[in-house]
């Protein structure tokens, strides 16, 4: 089997650039190029770390019918979330097993009450949302914003931050945060 030539027919078929791929598996742009050009022959490990970004498995790589049909869900059913909650705050992963995903979406409700927690969070990336219905009361930076229904929020997720709802109605949300960290 062409190695290179089915990695890049692989990718090709997901609409990833080779640098998109790079950053989906971990590796540098140059490793997707040599081995697409044949100019290495990559050894397993490597190969399943890159295929790590594709939705694609070793098996399913050297198996030319099976590698023909790469799918990625675009469309996530209710049972295809990942439910959880942190502190009576219940949410919605969406799009779980999206290989390397870049960010999490989620939808969220802070129920009357809840409350991150007096210890504020402070991580790599941004954070976005919009209130769906209800209200809830942002802390960024040490400044509070009360949310409601129609309202959106953008912030630097290196401030700290916290999220509650001290009101009489749950709130519902969707909210977006990068990197991944769910």
């Amino acid at each position: 089997m062409d190695v290179g030539n089915r990695l890049r027919e692989v990718r090709k078929k997901t609409g990833f650039s080779q640098r998109e791929l790079a950053k989906r598996a971990g590796v540098t742009n140059s490793t997707i190029s040599m081995i697409e050009k044949n100019s290495v022959s990559p050894s397993v490990s490597s190969l399943k770390k890159v295929l790590s970004g594709l939705p694609m498995s070793l098996m399913e790589f050297f198996d030319s019918e099976e590698s023909s049909r790469v799918d990625m869900p675009v469309v996530y059913a209710p049972e295809d979330f990942l439910d959880s909650s942190v502190n009576e705050i219940e949410w919605k992963l969406i799009g779980k097993a999206f290989p390397n995903r870049a960010m999490s979406f989620l939808v969220e409700c802070l129920p009357v009450g809840s409350d991150t927690g007096e210890d504020m969070y402070v991580h790599e990336g941004e954070e976005a949302g919009y209130v769906l219905s209800g209200k809830f009361e942002l802390t960024v930076d040490g400044k509070i914003y009360v949310l409601e229904a129609g309202q959106g929020y953008y912030f630097d997720s290196r401030l700290e931050h916290r999220f509650r709802n001290p009101f009489n109605e749950d709130c519902r949300l969707c909210s977006c945060t990068s990197p991944a960290d769910l």
